[in-house]
């Protein structure tokens, strides 16, 4: 579904990624790990082409996404939901109307818009919130709200990066159980995090970065053999 070859990409004299390999199925669950600085938000744009490759493909669907002109993003992007740490929420409008923009960005049909928020209002569990502002909801309460935001255009993949950085381990562990329950209604998940407690007792396939490289993944047939330590 998801397929990146040789992907490279540096920012002026910076290597932040190199030789990425890797591919993700329908409705697998993929932890993203690494130091700061190893190369996980800068993947996850690559994904999400806000950023292109210097070099390599990234295909999804067998479509190299590198490739498509302006014009065409649009339709990527309802393929793919994003869940920040931050929650980029729009302080001004309510839970529903924060939800419906990713709506308005695809250009759905408002005739289709309250079906949809509705469905994923009532999966995260705020249907009773949704008139609320964001400076009335709490931390987890606003990362379910990015969360009901990155559903409501059906994707196939959800990215979501470090979305329990900000969370109390109690929020993030009732948090991790909404993206478990996801992924079992088939979107396949990729997300970054360090937080390694969570990583242990989720028990998916983890993806390690370090120095821009992959330097282990717990899915992959082929051995990685770890880099020698520069003197």
């Amino acid at each position: 579904m998801l397929e990146l070859e040789k992907v490279t990409k540096t920012f002026g004299e910076i290597e932040a990624l190199k030789d990425i390999n890797f591919e993700v199925a329908d409705s697998e669950f993929v932890f993203i790990t690494g130091a700061s600085g190893a190369g996980k938000t800068t993947l996850l744009r690559l994904i999400l082409r806000e950023l292109l490759p210097d070099s390599g493909k990234i295909e999804l669907d067998k479509e190299d996404i590198s490739k498509l002109p302006s014009k065409e993003i649009p339709r990527l992007r309802q393929k793919i939901g994003v869940v920040f740490q931050d929650y980029k929420v729009l302080s001004e409008r309510t839970l529903r109307e924060n939800v419906e923009v990713a709506l308005a960005v695809i250009g759905l049909n408002r005739n289709d818009w309250e079906q949809r928020v509705n469905h994923v209002l009532k999966l995260v569990g705020l249907t009773e919130r949704a008139d609320l502002f964001p400076a009335q909801l709490s931390g987890g309460e606003l990362q379910r709200v990015s969360l009901a935001r990155a559903l409501v255009v059906n994707p196939k993949i959800i990215l979501a990066d470090e979305p329990t950085g900000n969370l109390d381990w109690e929020t993030a562990d009732r948090l991790m159980d909404l993206f478990e329950k996801v992924n079992s209604e088939g979107k396949s998940i990729i997300m970054a995090t360090h937080n390694r407690q969570i990583v242990d007792k989720m028990n998916k396939r983890v993806i390690e970065l370090g120095g821009g490289k992959i330097i282990g993944d717990s899915g992959s047939k082929v051995k990685i053999k770890p880099e020698k330590e520069k003197k």
